[in-house]
């Protein structure tokens, strides 16, 4: 038997809204407050879940760095027969120092051009020598994220 559909489709409306059953059409604030609330959740996970990402390979680089700045110290001292004092820094590096009792001995630049001067966190990188908390006779450190000298979060060419 065939149906018309235009009055089977009215006469449903129809019925329905006799017995109190109306559809609706869209979601009620409480539900749209709940889904609001969940992706709220789980995009605060993500940042918290991104910033610790960044923040660890900011130390793992600044790790990697002065690593890279020990070598190119024992490279000059194996070369020039001391480290360079701390007046002279980490630019003895970069240029010979002017006051070096034989300059042809330095065989630089023991780094790129490009050597970074600042830590990730923008503090300039640290060195002494002779060093007081490494056995490699220099230290070389960042004041780590917080900027601060001194304390627990400072990354060096030490063992902590």
């Amino acid at each position: 038997m065939k149906t018309n559909s235009r009055f089977y489709k009215n006469n449903f409306r129809r019925n329905n809204f006799r017995k109190g059953n109306s559809h609706r059409g869209g979601f009620t604030l409480v539900e749209v407050m709940i889904v609001l609330f969940i992706l709220l959740s789980i995009a605060a996970v993500g940042v918290v879940a991104v910033l610790n990402a960044r923040e660890r390979a900011n130390i793992d680089s600044t790790q990697a760095y002065i690593r890279a700045l020990a070598s190119a110290l024992d490279l000059y001292s194996a070369h020039v027969g001391r480290f360079p004092t701390p007046e002279q820094g980490l630019n003895a590096l970069m240029e010979a120092p002017g006051d070096l009792p034989d300059p042809s001995k330095w065989s630089g630049p023991y780094l790129k051009d490009s050597a970074r001067t600042e830590d990730p966190w923008g503090n300039p990188y640290q060195y002494t020598a002779p060093g007081q908390r490494s056995r490699d006779g220099y230290d070389v450190w960042s004041f780590g994220p917080n900027g601060i000298d001194g304390d627990d979060d400072d990354i060096g060419n030490w063992s902590k």
